[in-house]
Formats: structure tokens, C-alpha cells, sequence
């Protein structure tokens, strides 16, 4: 459910899987530019030269963390998507059902590409292509799902929702988890029905 804690590490991990769980926990914990390499390494029990030879840089491994979990979110929706195929409207709000569980979850920080793109505020940022790739696919999918469930306007559908899956990434950071991010389904659920003419 919550892409972050479902990577799985192995029973007999290799110094990169160290390096590499323990980048992405931290990463996602306390952000990226709070946690340093020397952290990394510290909490992986590797040394510096180690990590090196895995990540040449902070920044690749920053990119390698937010692939995987691009990868994750995408293999979840994929999971998802296939228990509803044929049915627009019900694999929507059941993507917007899993979603909105791991915004609520008291593990969660929020939406990764969000906070990557907040704390990479730079265009050029190797960071930022993957934030964008992720936010482009999510609007491309909403799309999809829109037009497939007969919106009257399914381009406007898609950024509405968009909109509400990232809203209420960002509001479960300020006013809670028990605030209005845990109405994401059910907001979702009664924009489709107003905003589509096919049932």
C-alpha cells in the first residue's frame, strides 16, 4: 500500500542494497538535503569509499531512489488497475483508495516528487526529470480514465484530479492526516459523479 515501506530487503543484503534501503528511508524521513552522505553511510554501517563506488554522487543516488519508487507507484497502479479492467469509474476510486491509505498512514511524508521538487526548485536538477516524468504519467493515466468513464470534459476531470491527489498529499503535511487529505476517495468518488455523464 505505501510504496515507501514496501520495499523489501533482502535476507542477506549486498553493501548497494544497504546503502540503497537505507538512502531511501532517510531520504523520505527527513528530506533530501538534511540527510548527507556521511549519514548514509553511518546508518548503512558502510564506509564513505563504498558508497562512492556504488553512487558516484548524492545526487545519482537521489535519482536512483526516486526511479525506484517511480517504478513502485507504478507497479501498484498497474496491480490495481488490472482487479478493474473494463470498469473505469470503480478502477478509479479504487487507485484513489490506495493512494489516499498511504497519505494517511502515519509512516507518510507526503508525495516524494512533491517534496523532491520543492527541495529541488531547479529546472536542471537531475531530480526534477523524474518528478516530472511521474506527474506527467499520473495526468496522462487520470486522462485515460476520464475519457474512458464518459466526462463531459475529460481533460478539465484529469487536472481536477490531478489537483486532488496532490492536495491532499501536501494538506496531510499541514493540517494533518486526520484533516481533509483523508477525504481524498470520497472527494474523488463526487467529482466523477458530477463531472460524468455515463455511468
Amino acid at each position: 500500500m505505501h510504496p515507501i515501506h514496501e520495499l523489501t530487503t533482502p535476507s542477506n543484503p549486498s553493501t548497494r542494497d544497504k546503502i540503497f534501503a537505507t538512502a531511501r528511508e532517510l531520504f523520505y524521513r527527513e528530506g533530501f538535503h538534511a540527510v548527507g552522505i556521511d549519514t548514509i553511510a553511518a546508518t548503512a554501517g558502510v564506509a564513505k569509499t563504498s558508497l562512492y563506488r556504488w553512487f558516484p554522487s548524492k545526487d545519482q543516488l537521489i535519482v536512483a531512489v526516486l526511479e525506484s519508487l517511480h517504478d513502485e507507484f507504478w507497479a501498484k497502479w498497474e496491480s490495481v488497475a488490472e482487479k478493474h479492467e473494463g470498469n473505469a469509474r470503480e478502477e478509479l476510486l479504487a487507485q484513489l483508495g490506495w493512494i489516499g491509505k498511504w497519505i494517511v498512514d502515519p509512516r507518510s511524508r507526503g508525495c516524494p516528487f512533491l517534496n523532491a521538487a520543492s527541495e529541488f526548485p531547479e529546472p536542471s536538477h537531475p531530480a526534477r526529470a523524474v518528478v516530472l516524468r511521474n506527474k506527467q504519467l499520473l495526468r496522462r493515466r487520470l486522462l485515460q480514465l476520464s475519457m474512458a468513464m464518459g466526462s463531459d470534459d475529460p481533460q478539465l476531470l484529469a487536472d481536477q484530479l490531478t489537483l486532488l491527489i496532490d492536495g491532499a498529499f501536501a494538506c496531510s503535511q499541514s493540517l494533518g492526516k486526520k484533516g481533509p487529505a483523508a477525504s481524498l476517495a470520497l472527494a474523488g468518488a463526487a467529482l466523477t459523479k458530477v463531472s460524468t455523464s455515463k455511468q
